[in-house]
């Protein structure tokens, strides 16, 4: 059934909007936190229908879900847990209705799942191909899986904190994991800051619409499910008296409150439930601020060993669930790490449950509560055991699969705002840095590990030796590296194999692959190579500064330094022979061309096209006001223009070189990933000579056209 979805409704000013399910904030008041309305008169009438033949999954629900493509899901069979009643802890804690719903059985081990499932669904349906989170654990393995079964990249931003076999789960999915040396809130300043910088999806958490839609999910099972437990008049469906979770960010139970609230307004259940929030005491801003009576929560310095919960500043999802406790005469209490691992072994003695410390949280809340009176005897409360942990092999993972990013103040001291804003500068130009990924594929592993020395003696790169093939075929893939550093003598495939399934396949194509080897090429050797391989080094033949040169160049970069750093890195092994090349001699007659776009790899992919025929100069700019300002001193004879700039659009620069009676005759080339409406198309015709796209880019129709119009231009 497609999403009953009406409308995006503003929290704070009450706009309604279109029902985009990725709004970035109200159009009238500038408000982040925006809700999904529903035709819940359909929906329920669907409902009362019966539920026997749908998905046993959160996707059963599908018209309280605000994707509108069902061809975009993204599933794993998510949702759908078991709702059990717990009677060895009842027992032991002398209560007789309480019930677990068992989330550690979600693809991923973690309720986190919904929200991964709907966000990346939501990301695969707006033709988002690369996105940027914080997390502190299960978010992260939830959306790196699913971003792995979508084809998206995605940039984990967590703290170091986090335990190592959570790393190598994400690692293993395939995701970009980032290290912050500083808390959970540092790392999400990092994490937006360079989605910012390069353009990308930021997932917003708490005041996301598709996570607290995702998580509502949970109560319409709770409430379908409980009522099997406990059948009530009616055919309708049931509510517990209390609902207990553990939290952090407060995201969860906002959605969860909303299911409960949709049941009771379309009439499924007769009352929504008190929610008992439990946070680690190490890290309890919320529990605070509720005890105090306040409506908003100072932000705390974690001091927890249960880094899930590691959340120091809720920032307004607490005075949204401020306002939910007070309705519903629900609470905050903080829980030790001691009463959780203790909670933890009770779990596993009498109900056979192994989870995480974090859902240990909520049950040792829970004794807390029934001890003191605050759940009473007959109400029925359930409770969420949100996830189990799940280690990845050392063994399997190529080093480096994390990067390490300090930021805030030495000594472990909590940080000024200067130290905070110097310290988020001087990480962010690291992070540039050590972003940028090199992959040496070479048979022989002291050759790789010379390369790596020479390259990270005056780089700060990520560089990954792999001695085998076929691991290097899986780790390009997998990895999308900046650039290539291969052998071509290698037992099982070699080189010239590996270069040309890395050149037919489209997200590899661009890649430049420098070829390092100690094979005595022949002419067919040559042959193979021309057009493919960036340059040709002959190993004991070169000399290695103008190799890492020819690297940071190609990179895009410039090289430091007076070269003994390279010296100290080769141990002796630098020869001085030059390096043969496959680049045409340059034509006398060289043309200049701009290239104007913010992706670096898509403007270096055109650099290296057009100056591989020999026959053109290109200079890159990489936002609008330095293209204008390039454009304007070197009055090239083409330029190819993005259209998405961080600064402006592309097509008001266009507009503003038509303007310019020196720059309005230059011919202008448009490369783009936005996929282009009919009136947008309109509108640049007459403008420009000619449109591409990205994603299925004609290399030789794009040179040919520039050859064409510069042919014809000088006729």
């Amino acid at each position: 059934m497609p999403s009953l979805l009406n409308a995006i409704v503003c929290m704070d000013c009450g706009h309604k909007m279109s029902p985009d399910p990725l709004p970035e904030s109200c159009e009238i008041c500038g408000s982040r936190w925006v809700d999904a309305d529903y035709d819940y008169e359909r929906a329920v009438a669907l409902w009362r229908a019966g539920m026997g033949n749908r998905p046993a999954s959160m996707w059963r629900y599908d018209e309280l879900l605000p994707l509108i493509e069902p061809e975009a899901v993204v599933t794993m069979g998510e949702g759908w847990s078991p709702l059990l009643r717990a009677n060895g802890l009842g027992r032991e804690l002398g209560h007789g209705a309480i019930f677990i719903k068992d989330e550690r059985q979600s693809p991923t081990g973690s309720f986190k799942d919904r929200q991964g499932a709907l966000t990346i669904s939501a990301l695969n349906q707006a033709g988002v191909r690369e996105c940027v989170l914080a997390s502190t654990g299960n978010k992260a393995a939830a959306y790196a899986a699913f971003c792995a079964r979508a084809g998206i990249r995605l940039w984990i931003f967590l703290t170091s904190t986090v335990p190592n076999e959570k790393l190598r789960e994400l690692a293993l999915y395939g995701a970009e994991v980032v290290k912050v040396t500083g808390t959970y809130d540092q790392a999400k300043k990092i994490a937006q800051d360079f989605a910012a910088r390069r353009s990308l999806y930021y997932d917003r958490g708490a005041d996301s619409i598709m996570g607290r839609e995702a998580f509502k999910t949970v109560a319409f099972e709770i409430a379908e499910q409980l009522a099997q437990h406990l059948p009530v008049e009616n055919g309708r469906w049931r509510a517990p008296d209390w609902y207990v979770q553990a939290v952090s960010g407060g995201i969860g139970p906002l959605g969860v409150w909303k299911g409960f609230r949709e049941l009771e307004r379309m009439g499924l259940i007769d009352r929504v439930p008190k929610l008992a929030l439990i946070q680690s005491e190490g890290c309890s801003p919320m529990a605070e601020a509720w005890a105090a009576g306040k409506r908003t929560a100072e932000p705390v310095v974690p001091h927890t060993r249960i880094s899930v919960l590691a959340t120091g500043d809720p920032g307004q999802a607490y005075t949204r669930l401020f306002e939910v406790c007070s309705e519903t005469g629900g609470t905050m209490i903080a829980a030790d790490d001691g009463a959780a691992f203790r909670a933890m072994r009770r779990l596993a003695r009498v109900e056979g449950y192994s989870m995480e410390p974090a859902a240990a949280v909520a049950f040792a809340g829970l004794e807390t509560l029934l001890a003191d009176g605050t759940i009473g005897a007959d109400d029925v409360v359930v409770v969420n055991c949100s996830g189990h942990t799940f280690p990845a092999e050392k063994h399997i993972l190529e080093d480096q699969y994390v990067l390490d990013l300090e930021f805030g103040a030495a000594g472990g001291g909590e940080p000024s705002h200067i130290q905070l804003e110097d310290g988020l500068g001087a990480a962010l130009e690291r992070l540039d840095e050590q972003v940028t990924t090199i992959v040496v594929i070479d048979d022989n592993a002291q050759d790789s590990r010379l390369i790596r020395r020479l390259l990270q003696a005056q780089k700060n790169y990520r560089v990954f030796e792999v001695n085998s093939p076929r691991d290097g075929f899986d780790l390009v893939r997998q990895r999308k590296p900046d650039l290539i550093v291969l052998d071509l003598t290698m037992p099982e495939l070699d080189g010239f194999t590996l270069l040309e399934a890395f050149k037919a396949d489209q997200e590899t194509a661009h890649i430049p692959v420098v070829v390092v080897s100690a094979k005595t090429l022949t002419p067919a050797d040559r042959a193979r190579l021309e057009g493919r391989a960036e340059s040709l080094w002959q190993k004991g033949a070169f000399n290695t500064r103008e190799l890492v040169q020819h690297v940071v160049e190609t990179l895009g970069g410039d090289l430091d330094g007076d070269g003994d750093l390279l010296s100290a890195a080769t141990q002796g092994q630098i020869v001085s022979a030059p390096k043969p090349s496959f680049q045409a001699a340059p034509d006398v007659d060289q043309r200049d061309i701009v290239v104007i776009d913010d992706d670096h790899r898509d403007a270096r992919l055109v650099r290296r096209l057009l100056e591989a025929t020999g026959r053109y100069r290109v200079h890159e700019a990489h936002d609008g006001q330095s293209g204008w300002r390039l454009v304007r001193e070197q009055l090239p004879d083409l330029i190819v223009l993005d259209l998405m700039l961080p600064d402006t659009s592309g097509e008001d620069l266009l507009e503003r070189f038509k303007q310019e009676p020196s720059l309005a005759d230059i011919p202008v080339v448009i490369m783009t990933a936005k996929d282009l409406q009919a009136d947008e198309r309109e509108r640049l015709l007459g403008k420009i000579i000619s449109l591409f796209q990205k994603a299925n880019l004609d290399r030789a129709a794009l040179i040919h056209r520039v050859d064409a119009t510069l042919r014809d231009d000088r006729r």
